[in-house]
């Protein structure tokens, strides 16, 4: 609301003021009257004009700092890369209102402006530039906002780079979410989405790994994200945050209707997903596609991982959200209970593109493990969560449509096809 006494002027000293003093038949208080109405009528109508157009939502209040019946808030941490912008467009499309923070540095703003045309709509989406490092922007960002929950991508995600720079990791990874939790527990928010990984196992004696499975994570990735975890469940025993933890294995694939793809950084190339390398190698942004390891103790020598379809992956991150319940804490194992080996990927890459892709051979990647997969009969019970999309083929066919159609990443799409 506009506050009551702007640009309004002070009444006489010794006069009180009130709406019976108001003679309509007074032609010498008539003209004041009108103007107050048409100031009235001027504010209203400016107040209308903002909330209509995005750039002047500051100068009303807005409906994101309101808790509204009826309509879940969820703040996307990290909601401009590959994960978070699909788990922010299914939000969207389940009519929950979302605000994405990212800072940009793996993210794209070409994800932002997709959805942001898709949910134009006041109070449906908006998105804070900001880095969940700085524990004072983060404490303004839950001030100024209304939240009900919060689902936590933002991490940089890639093992080997995390092997050459660690500090960074923690940094990233574990200290920046002591910065999420304090600001939720500041604010009253109470239930959080917290995106963790397979590689807080390790490399397992017994396959499938299950959520007993002993967490001996041997990469700073696997390491900061088990320490983060363990900040998470210490905080729970004293709150009555309603907690999922979310273990997933190798993402792939993208948004079945096309709106979004998995478009990294080039300078990350190196140490992005096998989807991604299979595909630069395909449109020739690179020479081919280097394989890391072809000596573990598998049956084709190379790594065995269990590769989950991101439209699954988001899917049960909205069904742990729905189930969420306060003081209590649920982890979670979220992939397909399948192994694949990197040699079945590669072939179903080349089938997926159609492209002929030279393959080089390297020796391991540090902190890296022979194999991986899941077993996802908890979530399976608990959650009533399954992949749906399995068919390893068929989700490369539809991440391809995408990268084919963006060479560029989130530049202007092209027409021509390979």
């Amino acid at each position: 609301m506009l506050p009551s006494n702007r640009n309004r002027q002070q009444p006489r000293a010794g006069r009180s003021w009130s709406f019976s003093e108001m003679d309509f038949s007074d032609p010498k208080r008539k003209p004041r009257f009108l103007s107050k109405l048409v100031m009235l009528a001027f504010l209203t109508a400016m107040c209308i004009l903002m909330l209509t157009h995005p750039q002047y939502h500051s100068s009303c209040p807005s409906v994101f700092a309101v808790h509204e019946p009826g309509v879940t808030h969820v703040l996307v941490t990290g909601g401009a890369g590959y994960i978070g912008s699909h788990a922010a467009l299914r939000l969207l499309t389940d009519s929950y209102r979302v605000t994405i923070v990212d800072n940009l540095s793996r993210g794209n703003i070409g994800a932002i402006k997709v959805l942001q045309k898709l949910f134009p709509q006041p109070g449906r989406l908006q998105f804070i530039y900001a880095d969940l490092g700085d524990a004072k922007s983060v404490n303004r960002i839950f001030s100024e906002n209304a939240f009900d929950a919060v689902m936590h991508f933002a991490a940089v995600a890639y093992v080997g780079e995390s092997t050459l720079e660690p500090l960074r990791y923690y940094h990233n990874i574990t200290a920046n979410t002591l910065v999420v939790l304090e600001a939720m527990a500041s604010h009253g928010v109470r239930t959080l989405i917290y995106s963790s990984t397979c590689a807080t196992y390790g490399e397992p004696e017994k396959m499938p790994i299950t959520e007993e499975t002993p967490q001996v994570p041997i990469n700073p990735y696997g390491k900061a994200k088990k320490m983060a975890e363990e900040i998470i469940l210490d905080f729970s025993k004293s709150t009555d945050l309603a907690v999922m933890i979310l273990r997933y294995f190798n993402v792939i694939g993208s948004d079945p209707e096309g709106r979004l793809g998995e478009a990294p950084r080039p300078e990350l190339r190196e140490h992005g997903r096998i989807s991604g390398a299979c595909f630069d190698a395909a449109l020739g942004i690179i020479p081919g596609l280097k394989v890391k390891g072809t000596d573990y103790e598998t049956p084709d020598g190379t790594c065995i991982r269990d590769y989950i379809d991101v439209t699954d992956l988001v899917d049960a991150h909205v069904k742990a959200l729905d189930k969420a319940q306060r003081s209590k804490v649920g982890i979670y194992n979220v992939g397909t209970g399948k192994g694949r080996s990197v040699k079945e990927f590669v072939d179903a890459c080349k089938k997926a593109t159609g492209a002929h892709i030279k393959i080089d051979y390297f020796p391991r990647r540090p902190g890296d493990y022979a194999e991986v997969y899941s077993d996802p009969t908890k979530i399976n019970r608990d959650l009533n969560w399954t992949a749906q999309r399995t068919d390893l083929l068929e989700s490369l066919r539809v991440a391809w449509r995408w990268q084919k159609l963006h060479r560029s990443g989130y530049g202007p799409p092209l027409a021509a096809t390979i």
